[in-house]
């Protein structure tokens, strides 16, 4: 059975927005129950910590409903309460989670600055590197960032350990007064010209990066 939890994996919820969403607090934990459509069954989720519960429930017997979860069930009755079910989960998942797969404080403020300005959320693509995100455009489906975890000398820097980068878009006449080599790099896994990395232990201020955001998103918007 598949119970679609998954998709709060290395995620975090946010109190706040769980509260806004229609979450009702009791102590520690924080429980939203909604109907499913056509079904007359009741989705409810309960968020304790770290800890996530999903279960369906036929209201008139009390009885938990299952079918949903096989993989293995069709039918046009089971479909609709399998869709209406994905479609809840995803729509806490985008409205009241955060990505927990960064570490650092200044890729958490930027993770919540992107979702603020534009809507959006990381998107984990590769499934070899579970840790690296792209942000793109919901106009034109362009990326615009891309969140990484990379060792440090793949960037030039003369330590061990990893760091926790952004690469950005950047007018390619900019390239050659921006890139130094201390505090921006040469595009990691991009296409040079046009992108350049930073890395996110302060050295450049989180207010100077949403700035640098704005920018890249505006880039990946203009027509050729």
């Amino acid at each position: 059975m598949k119970d679609h939890t998954g998709i709060f994996e290395k995620k975090k919820a946010d109190p706040a927005k769980l509260l806004a969403f229609g979450f009702e607090r009791n102590c520690d934990a924080y429980r939203y129950s909604t109907p499913l459509q056509d079904s007359g069954f009741v989705l409810t989720v309960t968020v304790t910590g770290d800890e996530i519960s999903v279960w369906v429930t036929d209201p008139e017997s009390g009885e938990p409903y299952t079918l949903h979860l096989s993989e293995e069930a069709e039918g046009a009755f089971v479909g609709g309460v399998r869709k209406e079910y994905e479609r809840v989960l995803t729509e806490i998942e985008r409205n009241c989670f955060e990505s927990d797969r960064f570490k650092s404080s200044q890729a958490k403020e930027l993770i919540a600055y992107i979702r603020k300005t534009y809507g959006d959320t990381p998107e984990f693509l590769w499934e070899k590197f579970p840790d690296n995100a792209v942000f793109r455009r919901k106009d034109n489906q362009k990326w615009y960032g891309a969140l990484l975890t990379v060792a440090k000398e793949k960037l030039g820097i003369p330590e061990s350990g990893k760091a926790e980068i952004i690469d950005l878009r950047i007018p390619p006449e900019q390239m050659e007064s921006t890139v130094d080599g201390k505090r921006f790099f040469p595009g990691y896994h991009m296409n040079k010209k046009h992108w350049y990395t930073v890395t996110l232990d302060g050295s450049v201020c989180t207010e100077e990066l949403c700035g640098r955001i704005d920018q890249s998103y505006r880039i990946a918007g203009k027509k050729k």
